[in-house]
């Protein structure tokens, strides 16, 4: 998988669409991860910060495919219809990160896109609890493979710890996806990550948090939807519960007139659903002791 990953001669094969991406790419190895890592001092209910400095493709090229039985608008194996599979076709982007572009090359026409270049992590967790093995495929509680491009440089994200050590991991670079990740494929390509790693004892959130300059997040996961969306909608009322000292109904209220709901994915064996809310309609607040701040300013020294 690595060694196909650093072959431009692979990447020509599947621009020319001489082979298929399932004929080449051994299906067990599609959501790749470095780590896991052990984070000294790191103890069941603490908070796991993770602040990414910069996210960079690492090479001058992405892949997307539409994979038979795959994707958040075909028949799959959980989804079951008498249709035929969509067929099975590759686009290869690419990729100027002088000029900060991606390009869309159409397979059924001549069209040719400029698409902005915005890298971001499909996948970030910790181990789950009780020595439970999950498929990197699958988000939930412990983070894992959520499919928000809001992790991106200049995020941090918040993961309650499970185990000694944490042991998080990290990969799943998408050189930009929409928000759904419609097909199940974004612009898949190799990261450069640079990372902050900080550990907050105590105050393990029930779910994913991400902070980032303008805005506080939850993301949770689950199917049916609706459920993914309600856990973090649960999340975010208690963090404002928390950070404003309000009590429960009266940050409901709140989150109702406040909140953004974007989908995250559609397509995993869980969805992921975001609840974003904007710092500037909130009085002054500080996550965490400041936490994002002060990661924030060491990024900036580095």
């Amino acid at each position: 998988m690595l060694q196909l990953w650093t072959d431009d001669a692979f990447a020509g094969r599947l621009r020319r669409n001489e082979d298929r991406a399932s004929s080449l790419l051994d299906i067990r190895y599609t959501n790749p991860q470095t780590g896991p890592f052990f984070v000294d001092g790191a103890e069941i209910g603490d908070t796991l910060a993770l602040h990414f400095v910069s996210i960079e493709p690492a090479r001058d090229w992405g892949v997307s495919t539409t994979i038979p039985l795959f994707g958040g608008l075909t028949g799959t194996t959980r989804t079951a219809t008498l249709q035929d599979p969509l067929p099975e076709l590759t686009w290869v982007y690419q990729i100027d990160s002088a000029a900060r572009t991606v390009t869309f090359e159409a397979q059924e026409s001549d069209h040719r896109i400029l698409l902005p270049l915005e890298p971001m992590l499909g996948t970030v967790g910790v181990a789950p609890e009780r020595g439970e093995v999950r498929s990197t495929a699958v988000p939930d509680t412990f983070g894992g493979n959520m499919d928000t491009p809001e992790m991106r440089a200049g995020a941090t994200c918040y993961l309650g710890v499970n185990v000694d050590g944490a042991l998080f991991s990290i990969g799943d670079g998408h050189a930009r996806q929409g928000e759904g990740e419609s097909c199940g494929v974004a612009v898949e390509a190799a990261m450069n990550v640079t990372m902050i790693v900080d550990l907050i004892k105590g105050g393990a959130p029930a779910w994913p948090r991400i902070e980032n300059d303008g805005h506080l997040m939850t993301v949770g996961s689950g199917r049916p939807l609706d459920d993914a969306w309600r856990a973090g909608q649960v999340d975010m009322i208690g963090w404002l519960c928390q950070l404003l000292g309000m009590g429960k109904m009266d940050a409901y209220q709140l989150l109702t007139q406040i909140s953004k709901s974007p989908i995250a994915n559609m397509v995993d064996p869980n969805f992921s659903a975001v609840v974003k809310v904007a710092k500037d309609l909130l009085p002054p607040v500080q996550a965490y002791g400041g936490i994002h701040q002060h990661l924030r300013a060491l990024a900036a020294g580095l």
